[in-house]
């Protein structure tokens, strides 16, 4: 029966494949969302464990769990070739195990459970992206995909608020429970995923085949652009801890700034989303892949920008607190979700390399991971008076600096490196 469907969805007209393809992918990993930030609308108040809260216990240990995911998603995520649809649905399944064990066990013990819960959930996104990537609409697919990184948090959020104030749910089941809504839309929308045609020989010709990358394979790639390969490292390391500041400590930081609003959440990040879309989805309009790489560049750049001019307003109090809250985080998804969706697809296009999109960004997600874990360890156990909204403010002045700087000279390495294998072509010939 799969088979059949999928041969007749190979027949319908490119972009209504497309345009199912990537409300596929956006309702799969919003679903994801659902299994995995839910628990940070919950503040858990009252319970320290080592002079440390209890939340920031719970969050460290998924972060953990889902940093050793992406070190372990290099070699998964590039090499597999088939399954992905089940695989999805597998280790959902086992996340959301986990989130009933948490509920059930006391604490301090269930901590264990968040860091089981994330480490099968870190393996997620290079599984869908693997429907999407290789094809001449990936921009448009990708940013769809993207915009769960924002939407699908904020409304996961207010969907535990919701659960939580208006139906009594405790703050230890609210995780298990909303886990639970997403559970038939995600079955429903890998499936789709699953009806997926293979690429078209346009596609290959255009953005170069994708294929399976083995260690050796692996090692030759992070060889030729190591260069690069650091720069865009630094960026996303400092955009992913910034990130994962603003999206697992929003209730505290919203709270410090003044703002109780439960609905602030979506209302903040549903723009955010669009415009991140829009920016994004233009570039499948750039046939040109060096064109559009350098684009991307310059829209991180961009991102990094925002980011600091706004904090820099904030603090001399010329825009208010969700005015500041809504540019910062539109900087900072500006910056990082290209890195997650297209960097590294028009990145292979451009060079013609015969690898994987999610190879590579799960060699800087688990850097980026890392770095994350780093910074919430020593927020807690070096500083633990300095505030969530404080850390924010400061680490998005480091944004527009480090990340900044890091990616003008990433454009420039890049453009070099092209030029140069262009000058060799052309000796050959």
């Amino acid at each position: 029966m799969l088979l059949k469907l999928k041969q007749r969805v190979a027949k319908w007209p490119y972009s209504a494949v497309t345009i199912m393809a990537a409300l596929s992918a956006f309702g799969a990993y919003t679903s994801m969302y659902a299994f995995r930030k839910a628990f940070t609308a919950a503040t858990f108040a009252g319970d320290q464990y080592l002079h440390i809260d209890f939340k920031v216990w719970l969050v460290i240990a998924q972060i953990f769990g889902y940093m050793f995911s992406k070190f372990y998603g290099i070699r998964f995520i590039a090499e597999i070739k088939a399954k992905r649809g089940q695989t999805i649905i597998l280790l959902v399944g086992i996340s959301w195990l986990a989130l009933l064990l948490f509920a059930v066990t006391p604490r301090p013990y269930n901590i264990i459970f968040l860091f089981i819960n994330g480490f099968p959930l870190g393996l997620i996104w290079g599984l869908v992206f693997g429907y999407i990537e290789g094809r001449r609409s990936t921009e448009f697919m990708a940013a769809v995909l993207s915009i769960s990184f924002i939407f699908g948090s904020g409304f996961v959020k207010t969907v535990g608020q919701t659960l939580m104030l208006n139906y009594g749910v405790s703050e230890n089941y609210m995780p298990f429970v909303t886990g639970a809504m997403f559970i038939i839309p995600l079955i429903l929308f890998v499936f789709l995923l699953e009806l997926m045609p293979s690429p078209t020989v346009e596609d290959k010709q255009l953005r170069t085949e994708r294929l399976p990358m083995n260690s050796e394979e692996r090692k030759v790639f992070l060889a030729r652009f190591w260069p690069g390969m650091v720069l865009t490292i630094i960026i996303y390391v400092i955009l992913t801890v910034m990130r994962d500041v603003r999206d697992n400590f929003n209730v505290e930081i919203w709270h410090s700034l003044g703002v109780t609003d439960k609905n602030i959440f979506a209302r903040i990040d549903t723009p955010i989303s669009i415009m991140v879309l829009a920016a994004m989805g233009l570039l499948v309009l750039v046939k040109k892949n060096l064109q559009a790489f350098t684009l991307i560049h310059l829209m991180i750049i961009l991102g990094c920008a925002i980011a600091g001019i706004s904090t820099v307003m904030f603090s001399m109090s010329i825009i208010g607190p969700v005015s500041w809250m809504t540019l910062a985080g539109l900087g900072l998804y500006l910056g990082y979700v290209p890195y997650n969706a297209i960097f590294f697809e028009r990145m292979i296009a451009t060079f013609h390399y015969k690898g994987n999109v999610g190879f590579l960004i799960y060699v800087a997600d688990s850097v980026g991971y890392l770095g994350s874990v780093t910074v919430l360890l020593i927020k807690e156990l070096g500083n633990p008076t300095v505030s969530w909204s404080d850390l924010f403010k400061d680490g998005l002045i480091a944004v527009a600096l480090i990340g900044g700087l890091s990616c003008v000279f990433s454009l420039i390495y890049f453009l070099r490196s092209y030029r140069k294998d262009a000058q060799i072509i052309a000796k050959s010939l």
